[in-house]
C-alpha cells in the first residue's frame, strides 16, 4: 500500500483569475523487489490528487523490502522503500 502526496493537476482547471493551472501529474510508477520490477504503470490526468496505490505480487516474503518510485510531468521524482507485512 502506497499513499503518494501529489497535486495531480490535469491542466484543465482554472485558478481564481481564470488562468489555466498547468498540468502536473505523476506519469510513471515503478515498484522493485530484489532488483526485479514487479509493477510498472503509466498514469495520466484521470488519477486523483494524493493517489493511493495497493498492489500484490508473488515471490515477496514478510520483512523484505519493496522500493516504489514515481516521476511526474515536471521531471520531479520520489522513491520510498517499505517492508512487506
Amino acid at each position: 500500500k502506497v499513499l503518494m502526496s501529489h497535486p495531480m493537476e490535469t491542466g484543465q482547471r482554472k485558478n481564481d483569475k481564470g488562468e489555466t493551472i498547468p498540468a502536473h501529474f505523476i506519469q510513471t510508477v515503478t515498484a522493485v523487489h530484489n532488483g526485479k520490477v514487479v509493477l510498472s504503470a503509466q498514469w495520466g490526468t484521470a488519477v486523483s490528487a494524493n493517489p493511493f496505490l495497493e498492489f500484490r505480487f508473488k515471490g515477496g516474503a514478510k520483512g523484505e523490502s519493496v522500493r516504489v518510485t514515481w516521476t511526474d510531468t515536471k521531471g520531479d521524482s520520489r522513491s520510498d522503500e517499505a517492508s512487506i507485512t
